[in-house]
């Protein structure tokens, strides 16, 4: 089983990245996904989750700007991330788990993880 990210890289403020994570080694919609980021010296935070295609949840701080999405298709889970500002910049992670009561708070004991993108905003 893997998750791999990619699409990180360096953009000014305003404007916008894609994030995509492809899982290998299990059908991923069948799982709860969703994307972690961690500042420097910052704890890990939970940003947005996905289940089932449709059931979506948010933080606060990315809501409107972030849209978290699946293609069954391709095993892959994306995250478009519009309007990015400095506070933003993070090393973004996705991570798989069979159920998704406290997926954020779960953390580190969720099933499968990546090993992570860089996104860095100026």
């Amino acid at each position: 089983v893997q998750l791999v990210e990619s699409g990180g890289g360096s953009v000014q403020a305003g404007g916008s990245l894609r994030l995509s994570c492809a899982a290998s080694g299990y059908t991923s919609s069948s799982y709860c996904m969703g994307w972690f980021r961690q500042a420097p010296g910052k704890e890990r935070e939970g940003v947005a989750r996905i289940f089932g295609g449709i059931i979506r949840y948010y933080v606060d701080s990315v809501k409107g700007r972030f849209t978290i999405s699946q293609d069954n298709a391709k095993n892959t889970l994306y995250l478009q991330m519009d309007n990015l500002g400095p506070e933003d910049t993070a090393m973004y992670y996705c991570a798989a788990d069979r159920a998704c009561g406290r997926f954020f708070s779960r953390g580190p004991s969720l099933d499968y993880w990546g090993q992570g993108t860089q996104v860095t905003v100026s």
